[in-house]
């Protein structure tokens, strides 16, 4: 009995041990407040772009928006958000490739042709950090 009880606290310690870290999104440069923001927060390289880890709808206010991601697990993550303007929850392309919707990136990804590069927009958080993203969007 007494083993199995040291067992149960050394599972929970440790449980309890693992850093949880929390990511602090700000957006800025919204050309209006209308619709929301679609703020996705990615865990993996073959999910980006595609499937979040976790999302966020946060309202734009002053042409700003801001949102918390906490409880994250130690890895690397990438963020992608865009303006959905007309609040369609879609980002809305002509042509299938010119975006219609301001969009923006974690670590500022600059446009080029095509959508942004995981191996460009990824970020580390570790050991309990509030990790601050700041993105501007296009």
């Amino acid at each position: 009995m007494k083993t199995i009880l040291t067992l149960v606290l050394i599972f929970s310690a440790t449980m309890v041990l693992q850093a949880q870290n929390t990511i602090e999104v700000s957006i800025s440069g919204f050309t209006n407040d209308k619709g929301k923001a679609m703020i996705g927060l990615y865990n993996s390289e073959n999910d980006f772009l595609e499937n979040e880890y976790k999302y966020a709808t946060p309202a734009i206010l002053n042409k700003q928006s801001k949102v918390s991601f906490t409880g994250i697990p130690d890895g690397v993550y990438a963020i992608s958000v865009f303006h959905d303007e007309d609040d369609d929850n879609e980002f809305d392309m002509f042509m299938g490739f010119i975006p219609r919707e301001d969009y923006g990136n974690s670590n500022n990804v600059p446009p080029r042709f095509g959508p942004p590069e995981w191996s460009d927009a990824k970020f580390e958080v570790r050991g309990g950090e509030i990790k601050t993203i700041e993105i501007k969007i296009l």
